[in-house]
Parts: structure tokens; sequence; C-alpha cells
């Protein structure tokens, strides 16, 4: 257990994670007896690019980030993972490979269990795999459509589909991010940020003070977004109704 991450002995809160609670009730009681409850703090390393997984992960709230290292630029977010998910999802496909970092952007509680225990556990529970596998399927989806949408929608749209996903899984309209961490995010200079956050709090939808971001008007921010905050949100749930 690294020195940013502790045991948690309040439990986890009663919304849990999707996907384990997707699990018949025999099965999810099994698969939660074999994991640890922690809680994550900011700036954790979950994993290295290239290194074996020492555990996965099934967040229950907060945001864990997977980020790519390109020469002389900054990390870049592929992909956002919050209550929905799981990090180490390489291993249903029996890879113990990390293709990428994984960072904590918001502290969070979490279910983890051992690299080993998950591919025993996917063998010993058989309703697991067909759901981690409908997982994988809506990633592969959600890369795609971040793809286009990062080809073909500007910054300011991107920012409000950005925070839109983060307002998700904070479970608070107080959002710890300061414009930087939203550049990094989303591949464009700390400045489109600032011009689209002004934007955005010009009109009362958000307000930003010292690195955080409050969602003042949710309705105002959908409006504001691509509609590919929309259509990953429904493609999600036609996967987990």
């Amino acid at each position: 257990m690294s020195p940013k991450e502790k045991a948690d002995t309040a439990g986890i809160p009663p919304e849990g994670n999707r996907l384990i609670n997707g699990l018949p009730a025999r099965q999810r009681i099994d698969v939660l007896a074999r994991c640890d409850r922690v809680e994550l703090a900011f700036d954790s390393v979950l994993c290295e690019a290239g290194l074996p997984f020492e555990y996965a992960y099934f967040p229950v709230n907060g945001n864990i980030s997977l980020v790519n290292a390109f020469d002389d630029h900054q990390p870049f977010e592929t992909e956002s993972i919050g209550s929905e998910g799981m990090l180490g999802l390489a291993l249903i496909l029996d890879i113990n490979r990390a293709s990428q970092q994984g960072i904590v952007q918001t502290p969070c509680q979490a279910l983890r269990i051992g690299a080993g225990d998950l591919q025993a556990a996917l063998i010993d529970y058989p309703a697991l795999l067909p759901i981690l596998q409908r997982y994988l399927y809506v990633v592969v989806a959600e890369l795609l459509q971040s793809a286009g949408c990062l080809r073909f929608h500007d910054a300011g749209k991107r920012l409000a589909r950005g925070l839109l996903l983060a307002h998700d899984r904070a479970g608070t309209d107080k959002l710890p991010l300061t414009h930087l961490l939203l550049a990094d995010r989303l591949g464009v200079q700390r400045g489109a940020v600032t011009i689209a956050a002004i934007r955005l709090q010009r009109t009362g939808i958000i307000r930003y003070r010292r690195g955080k971001i409050s969602v003042i008007d949710r309705p105002g921010l959908e409006a504001a977004s691509c509609g590919c905050y929309r259509a990953s949100i429904d493609h999600y749930n036609s996967m987990f109704p």
C-alpha cells in the first residue's frame, strides 16, 4: 500500500461501483470479499505504462485518469474513469501490462483487488467477465467518440463536456479543477481553457475561484456542450441499464 493510499474503515458509500453492482447478489458479495476498500489521494499513481498491474481498481466516486506521455509535450488524458468503470481492464484479456499511466485526479474511494485475484475471480464468478467485456466495448466506443470530438468540436464545447463528466463523478457542485489541469485533459493551451471558462462564467453557468470550479447551472452546461456528452451517456446506459 503506497503512502498516499489508506484503508477505509468507514465502508463504501451505498451507490458503489456500477460494474460490481451489476453482478448477481451472491457473486457480488463474493467479489466484494476479495476487494480492499481504500481511499485514494490526489496525484496517487496507480499504474505505470509498460509495467504490470499490481491491482485493479473499481472507483466508487472521484476520478482516475489514464494519461499518455508524448515527446516535448505535457501528458495527455485519454480516458477518465469514475464509478461507472475500472482501472486495469487489460487484465480481462489476460494481459498484465499497463499501456498508460493511471493517476488519481480527484480524491476518491475505490474497491481494490489484486491483479491475480481479479483473473481468478473471472473464472470463479461467471457473471463478471461478460460485464467487464461490455465495459471494454463501451471504452472503445468512447475513444472513437472522443477522437471525433477532438477533431471537430471547439475547446468551449469540449470544456463543457469535460466539466459535465467531472460533475457526474464528483458528487458535488464544487470541482477541484485548475485551468492547467483542464488544458492537459483537453489537449489545448491553457489560454484556450481560460477564454472558454470566462464565457461560461459570464453566462452564469459556472463560477471559478482559486483552482475550484463550481457548477451553477447544470442544464446550461449541458446546452453549452457538444452532443458527444449525451451520446456517451446514452451508449453506456444502453449497455448497463
